[in-house]
This record gives C-alpha cells, sequence and structure tokens, in this order.
C-alpha cells in the first residue's frame, strides 16, 4: 500500500497549487486541496476606479473567460446604475459569450481532458496518434475565437463590451459571415459527442448539491434565478444571504459552501442535472446516443456533458447570428449611488459579482466569486472518496488518478487565485 505520494505539478490546468492526502487508521482519506499561487487582489484594485472601468478591469482575472467576467460586472453595474438594456443588447451579449463556451470547452475537452482517457501525458503528445482529432479540437476553437473576436474586438480581453451595450455594434455582414464556420463547428461538436461518449470512465458518484441559473425558455449562460438539486430558488441578490465565504490556512482562495447545508457544485454537470430540459433537441437527441442520463452525478463523464454545451453552444449561437439585429449605441451613463449584483454561467459554473458605489459612480467595494472557489470543496470530496478504493494501484498510476479527478473539473486557479503537488502519506 502506497503510502507517500508526490506530483511536483498537476499539469493541463490553469494555474498552481498542491494537494494533500492523508490516509486515516479506519482507511478514509483527509484531502486539503492548497490553492498557493498568490491573490490577485482584483477586488482591491478596483476601489476607487469608475463603475465603467470594471468591465475591461476584471476581463484580466482571466485569458480563458475574459467574457464571463465582462458580462458579470456589466450587469451588476448596470443593476446599480439603474441601466436596462434591449432585447439586442442582450442577444449579442450572449452571441459573445456563447463564443467563449465554444473556445473554453474546446480547449478543455481536446487538450486538457482527453490525453487523460487516451493515457498521453499532454496533448502533444497525443496529437502525434491522432492529428486530426487534435485538429478538428482546434478547429471548434478557433471557431469561437472568432464569434469574440467579431463581437468583442479581440479575441483575448475583448474592447467592445460596455455598460448599456457595445462601443460599436458589428456590422450584419461582419455576423452573418460567422455562419459558416459555426457550422462546420457544430458538425465537429457532434462528432466529440460520439467520441468522447466511447471513453472508459472510472466510477465516482459527487453527493454535493448541484447549483445552476435557472431561465424560462433557454439554457442559462447569463441570465437566471439561482436554483439547486436540493431545492433552492433565489435571485442573484440574495447570493451572499446563501453562500458563505471562509479562508482555510491551506489556500489563497476564499472557499464557498451553501449557509446550513455545506459544499456544492457549479459547472457542467449541474447545468445539465438542472436544465436538460432546456437544451435543443439536436443536443437532447446526441445526449440520448451517448447514453447520458439526467442528472449525471459522475464527474469523470463531465467531458461528455461539456461536449454536448459545446454543441448547444455553436447551435444557439448560430440561431443568434441568423437573428442578428445591430442594437442602438448605448444612452450616457449618470453616475449615483447603489449596490449592484449579477450571477452568469463562465464554462465553468456560477459566476458572482457585487459593487458597491457612491455618488460620483465610483467603486467602493467590489465582491467576486468565481467557480472554482466554488467547487473546491467538492473536489476534495470526490478526492475522498476516490483514494481509498484505489490503494491497490502502484503509486504513480494512483497519483495520475487523483490529477484526472481535479482535472474533472477544469479548475481555473487564476480566477480563484492557483494548483498542484500532491502528497499521500
Amino acid at each position: 500500500m502506497p503510502r507517500t505520494i508526490s506530483v511536483p505539478l498537476v499539469t493541463r490546468i490553469e494555474g498552481d497549487a498542491a494537494l494533500d492526502v492523508r490516509m486515516r487508521a479506519d482507511g478514509s482519506a483527509g484531502v486539503t486541496l492548497r490553492i498557493s499561487e498568490p491573490p490577485r487582489l482584483f477586488e482591491g484594485l478596483l476601489v476607487g476606479r469608475r463603475a465603467e472601468e470594471a468591465v475591461d478591469i476584471t476581463a484580466r482575472i482571466c485569458g480563458i473567460c475574459p467574457v464571463a467576467h465582462q458580462v458579470t460586472a456589466m450587469q451588476a453595474i448596470e443593476q446599480a446604475l439603474g441601466v436596462e438594456v434591449g432585447p439586442a443588447v442582450r442577444a449579442l451579449r450572449r452571441l459573445l459569450y456563447c463564443g467563449e463556451w465554444i473556445e473554453s470547452h474546446a480547449l478543455h475537452v481536446y487538450l486538457l481532458h482527453a490525453p487523460d482517457f487516451l493515457g498521453y501525458d499532454g496533448a502533444l503528445e497525443m496529437a502525434r496518434d491522432h492529428a486530426p482529432i487534435v485538429k478538428r479540437g482546434l478547429e471548434i476553437k478557433k471557431a469561437g475565437n472568432l464569434v469574440v473576436t467579431v463581437v468583442g474586438g479581440r479575441e483575448v480581453h475583448p474592447v467592445n463590451p460596455r455598460v448599456g451595450g457595445f462601443y460599436r455594434a458589428p456590422a450584419p455582414a461582419e455576423v452573418a459571415a460567422l455562419a459558416e464556420p459555426l457550422r462546420r463547428a457544430l458538425d465537429a461538436s457532434l462528432e466529440t459527442v460520439s467520441w468522447v461518449a466511447g471513453f472508459d470512465f472510472p466510477d465516482l458518484e459527487t453527493d454535493a448539491e448541484l447549483v445552476a441559473l435557472r431561465y424560462p425558455g433557454e439554457y442559462p449562460i447569463g441570465d437566471g434565478r439561482i436554483v439547486s438539486s436540493g431545492g433552492l430558488d433565489f435571485p442573484a441578490d440574495r447570493f451572499e444571504d446563501e453562500v458563505a465565504e471562509e479562508q482555510v490556512l491551506h489556500s489563497h482562495a476564499l472557499r464557498a459552501s451553501l449557509r446550513g447545508r455545506g459544499p456544492y457544485l457549479v459547472g457542467p454537470l449541474a447545468r445539465y442535472a438542472l436544465n436538460a430540459d432546456r437544451l435543443s433537441a439536436l443536443t437532447r437527441e446526441a445526449a440520448g446516443r451517448a447514453g447520458l442520463a439526467s442528472p449525471c452525478r459522475n464527474p469523470f463523464r463531465s467531458i461528455v456533458v461539456r461536449s454536448l454545451e459545446m454543441l448547444y453552444a455553436c447551435e444557439e449561437a448560430l440561431r443568434l447570428v441568423e437573428s442578428y439585429e445591430p442594437p442602438d449605441p448605448p444612452a450616457p451613463i449618470r453616475p449615483r449611488a447603489g449596490t449592484g449584483r449579477a450571477v452568469t454561467e463562465a464554462p465553468r459554473g456560477l459566476l458572482y459579482h457585487r459593487y458597491d458605489l457612491d455618488g460620483a459612480g465610483l467603486i467602493r467595494r467590489a465582491r467576486i466569486v468565481p467557480p472554482t472557489a466554488q467547487n473546491q470543496e467538492s473536489i476534495e470530496a470526490d478526492l475522498a472518496r476516490l483514494v481509498p478504493r484505489h490503494l491497490d494501484l502502484p503509486r504513480a498510476e494512483l497519483a495520475r488518478l487523483c490529477e484526472r479527478a481535479v482535472r474533472n473539473h477544469d479548475p481555473c486557479i487564476s480566477c480563484a487565485t492557483h494548483f498542484l503537488r500532491l502528497d499521500v502519506s
């Protein structure tokens, strides 16, 4: 029985951290996920800045999901300032967010997660034997990046979104040109679902409460009430009443839990469990062919759910492209004191922003709760269940299995503020 395992760095995640697993005398495992990257301090950096600057500043939190931070910041600031946007702005923001879902899910499925199932150390090694497959994933990601570029102004840290709308409405011809790349990405995403459904999935079930947005008539991305598998149902304004954060000694990121209820899980598994009926007919048919039930509580199968969401985002982006109407220029912003809160669905799960503004429209306090901070305790619980069942594995194999369990959740340590050395003793 291995007593000590050391993994100096868990690869194929964003950021740095450490994982300690301690085997107890009764055969159970104690797990601490130590996020050791220094705090990013974005909430402090925002204090004293003009409210509208939050859109561009928070985008710099992450190079993979800047749109998520931008849209959430915009909606929170708009609530604080009493700004209402029309359906054309909402639709264009949803298209922008779909682009980010496509490129982020493609990156995770093909380059970060699939190598685990095919026995490779990374995407480069996998590409030597499966070049057409890796190329397919890169083409899907390219389509998502193109959407973000056309709508957002550039593919990383977009510059076009602003409070109240967009600095420049893309020309109809620019948006229409997205249709063909999206159609190819949609076909490739259908192939992706079939491909990943054939992987061999280790047996693991999460018992965490699943939490996601839910919105009438559509799969949630930028709007909705917060619901859970345990019956919770509340608006974004009550997020801090329902969610508690604590500082733990082993992490530079705050760790979130539901008040009086404990750990919870956000992200694709939660969205799918709570919103499968909101998916398109095409996506539901693909899920059926993949043999994916709802809810799905096996984190290793999250790669299938991400592939389904990628398919849905391609289809939804196409719908938005075909119905595009340029929004009117935003009205001038009038400063006022107030508090605004917003929750959206980043690729990795719920993202919460809150801003307190003074009468001059300056930010006096900011709070950001990213998905990885909300999932940290559930990731630890996954490992605590997984490790005791596999102590008969050779040391290197057990270490790889632990890394895979972490990668199931596509943690973004940049957002949570970072992963990973593993010690088992």
